[in-house]
């Protein structure tokens, strides 16, 4: 009888222990996922966004000739000018140089005064600019006319404040130059030989 008691006593026993091990390896409420380490992949990455350069302006572009490009496919543009000074004007954001001709820069000899004659003869007009394809200085060139059909190139030579020059003109408006006017534009005549170190004096 005792012996019975005691094996009952000790089943008891190693039950107790096997309940007490299963309960202390099951997960608690709440806790089914494992906790991420210091350095576990879940953590977010953090994404470096770069700035997109933009594109850069082909070799030999001048942003004049980007401008152009939106008046490549017409033959005019019309509209109030500024007088740059006595062969280039601007209209709109577009710069115009008169073609076939050259006026004195403002530095020079008689420059201011063929600015102002070429203010004059614009101002309160739109000027009418057809266009050529060629580039001047980052400049469109352009034969550009006055609402009455004037020629402003014919005007400035006429008036003795700007030369044909042949190179460009064919000699269009040489028969319109006023007697002895070279000798009074000597430096652009000098340019147009090409004696640049006379020019630049």
């Amino acid at each position: 009888m005792i012996e019975v008691v005691i094996i009952g006593a000790f089943g008891i026993v190693i039950v107790g222990i096997l309940i007490s091990a299963s309960s202390s390896t099951r997960p608690k409420t709440g806790s089914s996922r494992p906790k991420a380490s210091a350095n576990s992949s879940s953590k977010p990455k953090v994404v470096e966004l770069r700035r997109r350069k933009k594109p850069s302006r082909q070799p030999g572009q001048s942003k004049q000739a980007k401008t152009y490009s939106s008046f490549e496919h017409e033959n005019t543009i019309t509209g109030h000018c500024h007088v740059v000074d006595g062969d280039p004007i601007r209209i709109g954001n577009v710069n115009l140089r008169l073609a076939g001709i050259d006026a004195p820069e403002l530095d020079h000899p008689w420059g201011q005064k063929a600015k102002w004659e070429l203010v004059a003869l614009c101002r309160g007009h739109k000027v009418r600019a057809e266009l050529e394809p060629d580039m001047s200085y980052d400049r469109v060139v352009a034969t550009c006319y006055l609402p009455d059909g004037r020629d402003l190139s014919a005007e400035m030579v006429k008036c003795g404040l700007a030369l044909d020059w042949p190179k460009y003109s064919g000699g269009k408006y040489s028969q319109l130059e006023p007697e002895g006017v070279r000798k009074k534009h000597w430096k652009a005549a000098a340019r147009q030989r090409g004696h640049m170190s006379v020019f630049n004096k």
